[in-house]
């Protein structure tokens, strides 16, 4: 294997696949809205497996219908043998099955797995670590790592936990993930765009807010428009007094619908990628708005696997 002097460096593919004929991993890896949320179960997963975020490297993940596959990389051969035990013991598929149910609000994500290297399928002997390590071994990285993932991995890093005040809306990270050093958003300033959110004890992938969700705020909101208006100005500054009392005055004569579509444009054209639907659903929370936050984000439209 190698020698002293050289450091341990192989290569693996990982083939991912969901028994559920209504889960495909690919189709939900390319979705925009979902990919954050299953490259986040990759990772805590693949974590979980060696003991250590940089125990295993992803470079690419392919997707090649029915199956999702990742490429990885070993730089350490503690780490590999690490990740090998997990596999064989079946601790990777569970984890990777929790963290793909709570990443994406189902009920369940049953998975199968299969190992390679090369042409080696290591699934069939891996009661022969060393020859799996070997094999692993032989396969050396043809890439570097792909700037999507590179682009993941920093969404993922800059996660952080914010808790609104006088609401239960929560944007989770990974506490393992999590830098110490960064920044929290202050009350004066807009809040970084998040990946992922809580809402009534489930997990939903975070987006901008689209037309649909405009026009719908306008029409559900009704006299409430000016109270979810002062919460989402605790981070907005172009909703920062005496602004919404002008719009309801240069509006009165539309009524409440223009009122509200013009309170919540004002906030989109300000605040752009950041005007999101974990920022709307937390401020309507705030207000009492439960039935409009959850017709924001369809909850009764999610299928679930039995």
């Amino acid at each position: 294997m190698a020698g002293s002097s050289a450091p341990w460096i192989g290569s693996a593919y990982l083939f991912l696949q969901s028994t559920c004929k209504t889960i495909v991993l690919p189709s939900l890896y390319e979705s925009s809205q979902k990919k954050p949320s299953v490259f986040k179960a990759l990772k805590l997963a693949l974590a979980d497996s060696t003991g250590s975020v940089n125990g295993v490297d992803m470079l690419k993940v392919h997707c090649s219908h029915p199956h999702l596959i990742v490429q990885l990389k070993f730089c350490k051969q503690e780490n590999c043998r690490r990740f090998l035990q997990s596999y064989r013991e079946g601790a990777l598929q569970e984890s990777l099955q929790s963290h793909l149910q709570l990443s994406l609000a189902m009920t369940r994500v049953p998975l199968e797995m299969e190992l390679k290297a090369g042409n080696e399928h290591l699934d069939n002997m891996l009661k022969d670590e060393d020859r799996c390590l070997e094999c692993i071994y032989r396969e050396k990285p043809d890439r570097l790592r792909d700037e999507e993932i590179t682009e993941l991995e920093e969404c993922l890093k800059s996660l952080i936990v914010h808790q609104s005040i006088n609401n239960n809306v929560a944007v989770k990270g990974c506490p393992s993930l999590n830098s110490p050093s960064l920044p929290c958003p202050s009350q004066g300033g807009s809040l970084s765009p998040q990946v992922t959110f809580i809402f009534q004890g489930q997990q939903f992938a975070n987006r901008t807010l689209t037309p649909d969700d405009h026009q719908k705020f306008a029409k559900l909101v009704s006299k409430k428009w000016k109270q979810v208006g002062r919460s989402l100005q605790k981070n907005c500054r172009a909703l920062r007094d005496p602004v919404i009392d002008n719009l309801a005055l240069e509006y009165d004569r539309e009524g409440l619908y223009e009122q509200a579509y013009q309170l919540l444009l004002r906030f989109i054209q300000s605040e752009g990628k950041k005007a999101t639907i974990a920022r709307l659903v937390a401020a309507l929370e705030e207000n009492g708005l439960i039935s409009l936050a959850e017709e924001l984000l369809g909850l009764h439209s999610n299928e679930d696997c039995s």
